[in-house]
């Protein structure tokens, strides 16, 4: 015999419409909010510091501050843009691979996979500056590589683990390991400055990074400042190419893919549930709810020791990050699929299906030269005397995005898209 309040939930679990993936098998709450964190890449964040610019209010200092990174320890909106897109290719990767699999098996899925991650690796070198340069000043790493990292190791994990509990036990193991890593690997007690590096490498007569790293007999560990932790030591003697910086680490580095492919199985296990149609969708949200919260109280508490940093990606970084994503993720899914308001997230949508092209585009075109070709000189002028000062440079940086979103526009109604 049920109870009254099984009932109660029952029947407001009846009053939310089932959500149904579109013709191509997509959600449009995960579009949506691709564009949406594609809209700040591209250029909706030079907005809101042109405003600050113009007229200096606590609101848009607030804001303006949150569209920078923390400069080392902290967290604040902006630190938030790129986990979020590793949570999202989890979440893709669900609907994906299990149709790669249904059509041509496991094994030549897999083959596509790599074949993906290496086309977007070499895209990431491109937008780097590809081979203008002669070497070893070629970027390899950086966002679209550490983005084809996490989709392969990813996608590999999800093609022979497929248990929710799983994927978070192998996220965990890569989150433990990683912090267990930092904390008790010895490395040489040597500041990755410039001036201490090369005061080093002139005494010993050798500007090998291995040479250097053996002449310095004091070891440390469990250190998490900038250029005195393990991640950036693995940078310092591995990584090939240009290094960001003083050239010795960068922000996306070697060891630091470690814990962000957690995030990737994280939106997995998201996009698993999304796709679970046995699974109504309030219990769905609560479910998503429950476990944003969770992992973000376990990050914070984990932060008093293992401090939360985005640029080596520390493990209670990615908990905070990853459990911010979820609620993202429930609440563009609530608005759009559950609740069916779709018509103001159209323009994300455009963004969100062409993130790469995008992307790449606004890398190599100009769009706020444009804009200023547009709206620049005298109209800016205007603007500035007539409106507000500075307010001119608002409008250019409205302008460009504008034209960035009108050009994801017309990709998207001509279904013109860049498929890996």
């Amino acid at each position: 015999m049920k109870s009254d309040e099984g009932n109660a939930v029952s029947d407001a679990e009846k009053t939310i419409p089932k959500v149904q993936l579109s013709e191509s098998g997509r959600l449009r709450s995960i579009d949506a909010l691709r564009g949406f964190d594609m809209f700040w890449i591209i250029g909706a964040e030079g907005i809101v510091h042109a405003l600050q610019q113009t007229k200096q209010t606590p609101l848009t200092e607030f804001l303006s501050t949150q569209l920078e990174h923390v400069e080392w320890e902290g967290f604040r909106f902006y630190d938030l843009i790129f986990p979020l897109f590793l949570f999202i290719v989890g979440v893709s990767i669900v609907f994906s691979l299990d149709k790669m699999f249904a059509t041509v098996g496991r094994w030549r899925a897999l083959g596509r996979v790599f074949r993906r991650a290496v086309l977007l690796w070499a895209f990431g070198v491109f937008y780097s500056g590809g081979l203008r340069e002669p070497w070893p000043n070629i970027k390899l790493g950086g966002v679209l590589p550490r983005i084809a990292a996490c989709y392969l190791f990813a996608a590999l994990i999800y093609a022979f683990i497929r248990k929710p509990r799983d994927l978070l036990i192998a996220a965990a193991v890569l989150l433990v390991g990683y912090w267990a890593l930092l904390t008790f690997v010895p490395i040489p007690d040597l500041p990755l400055t410039k001036e201490a590096v090369e005061a080093v490498a002139e005494s010993i007569g050798s500007d090998s990074e291995f040479d250097i790293a053996a002449a310095v007999p004091n070891k440390v560990r469990g250190l998490y400042v900038e250029g005195r932790n393990l991640t950036n030591y693995v940078d310092f003697l591995y990584l090939p190419g240009r290094r960001a910086g003083e050239g010795y680490f960068i922000n996306e580095g070697l060891l630091s893919t470690m814990p962000a492919i957690a995030l990737s199985l994280f939106g997995i296990v998201t996009g698993l549930l999304f796709k679970n149609d046995t699974v109504p969708p309030g219990r769905k949200l609560g479910w998503l709810a429950a476990f944003g919260g969770v992992v973000i109280a376990l990050g914070l508490l984990w932060g008093l020791q293992f401090p939360i940093i985005k640029r080596i990606w520390s493990s209670s970084f990615i908990l905070v990050a990853g459990g911010l994503s979820a609620w993202l993720a429930a609440l563009f899914y609530y608005i759009v699929d559950v609740r069916g308001w779709k018509l103001w997230c159209e323009p994300f949508v455009w963004i969100g299906c062409n993130p790469l092209t995008l992307y790449i585009v606004n890398r190599v075109v100009s769009f706020r030269d444009i804009a200023t070709r547009l709206v620049g000189g005298d109209v800016q002028n205007f603007m500035d005397t007539r409106v507000a000062e500075g307010f001119g440079s608002v409008v250019i940086a409205a302008t460009a995005l504008l034209l960035i979103v009108l050009l994801a526009r017309f990709l998207y109604k001509h279904r013109i898209f860049l498929r890996l």
